[in-house]
């Protein structure tokens, strides 16, 4: 990945508890809504790095699971607190990244930190999230936590419209002490999606507007995996 100073700052992906560098040459620039300027990058992954964080996503989810309710509870616990202590950040990310203004960003931060300190427990394995740029810290907390908490890894891969706070997120994941491998991001876009859905990842979910949600659909019908949309 070219990481030179000139043009936006590219964002690494994130796999088994760390950033991971990946040579591909496209790119999607992450545009500041309210001003049209280029603010930073992320490469547009494909097969080869879907499968790379699905498989490091399926490694951990026997030894996330077999922590316990009690411990994956203080997990996402630590990880609200984080996303707590640097509130004022993440609302920066996504003000610059979705058009918010700051008391909308502010107020998805506390809705995030909330899903994450109050998840019910949903169903477990090795899950795909896809999102759509509205709502993306919120609405990954609000759908990936009940997972977390009955013991399911994650790949998420957000829009790459707005993908800093989701990527800031897993950042904090390591900081809270997580296993390596139970958060994993991957950037793009179709290609991405496909590949994710060719990978060993248990099902794929989309949390998003509705006609995006029906392109995922058909490419995971293609690919024969379990598949899930949810209203942001």
């Amino acid at each position: 990945m070219d990481f030179s100073p000139e043009g936006p700052k590219a964002i690494p992906l994130w796999i088994n508890g760390h950033a991971f560098l990946t040579a591909g040459d496209r790119f999607y620039e992450v545009s500041n809504p309210a001003t049209g300027e280029a603010i930073r990058r992320v490469p547009l992954s494909g097969a080869a790095e879907a499968a790379e964080a699905a498989g490091a996503a399926l490694a951990a989810q026997s030894v996330w699971a077999d922590m316990g309710l009690q411990a994956r509870r203080v997990c996402l616990a630590r990880l609200a607190d984080e996303l707590d202590r640097y509130s004022g950040h993440f609302a920066k990310l996504l003000l610059a990244e979705s058009g918010l203004d700051e008391a909308a960003a502010s107020a998805e931060v506390v809705a995030a930190v909330d899903a994450l300190r109050g998840a019910s427990v949903g169903e477990t394995g090795v899950i795909g999230l896809v999102l759509d740029a509205t709502q993306p810290l919120a609405n990954f907390a609000r759908v990936a936590a009940p997972a977390l908490m009955a013991g399911a890894t994650i790949v998420v891969k957000p829009s790459p419209k707005a993908p800093s706070a989701i990527f800031a997120l897993c950042e904090l994941s390591s900081r809270a002490e997580w296993p390596a491998g139970v958060l994993n991001l991957v950037h793009g876009d179709t290609a991405a999606i496909e590949g994710l859905c060719a990978s060993t990842v248990d099902r794929l979910v989309y949390v998003g507007h509705a006609a995006l949600g029906e392109q995922i659909a058909t490419i995971a019908a293609a690919a024969g995996k379990t598949f899930c949309a949810q209203a942001d």
